[in-house]
């Protein structure tokens, strides 16, 4: 099993990435995000889905799964060496990520304490959270631990460059779309 830097990064990249777009996208759907996002007490801290920047908002996924691998990579001792590592793994998302952050995030603890909210608008999203957090922990962690696992690698990949280029597609073409208006 090859447990070097670049190899955990890189797949913990392209799983996080897919993960997010999938969830990202079940959630939009499901909650309606468009129609929350546009409440008046949202429009203060939140962006809307017809913002570019969230519209590009899986382009910047690589770069918080990068971060992640490199603090997979950190644990990889502890999490890769043991058949529940993926369960350590999700504790640990779920645990520091979105439970204790230290700012007010909505879901989290802080943000229960600070948020003006009503206690259930802070809990909205959680399935989409800890389902993407889970998703992350497991697919990682599967695809770490079986590296020969080809159909895993290329259907990932292949999704990884679906999830990017969707976004890309749809801003170049609002872009052009403003430019003939």
């Amino acid at each position: 099993m090859d447990l070097s830097l670049w190899t955990v990064v890189a797949k913990t990249t392209v799983v996080h990435t897919v993960t997010y777009f999938a969830m990202g996208v079940l959630a939009m759907t499901v909650f309606r995000y468009s129609r929350r996002l546009a409440d008046p007490a949202v429009v203060e801290t939140m962006r809307g889905t017809d913002d570019p920047l969230v519209r590009a908002g899986v382009l910047f996924q690589p770069i918080r799964g990068a971060l992640f691998g490199l603090v997979f990579f950190l644990l990889r001792d502890v999490v890769f060496a043991q058949s529940a590592g993926w369960l350590i793994l999700w504790a640990t998302l779920v645990v520091l990520g979105i439970v204790s952050t230290f700012g007010p995030a909505r879901g989290s603890i802080e943000g229960l304490i600070y948020l003006k909210q009503p206690f259930t608008k802070l809990w909205v999203g959680m399935f989409e959270v800890l389902s993407q957090s889970f998703l992350l922990a497991a697919v990682s962690f599967a695809w770490v631990t079986h590296p020969k696992s080809g159909w895993l690698s290329w259907l990932l990949v292949g999704l990884f460059v679906v999830a990017l280029a969707l976004p890309a597609l749809g801003l170049l073409a609002a872009t052009k779309k403003r430019g003939q208006g």
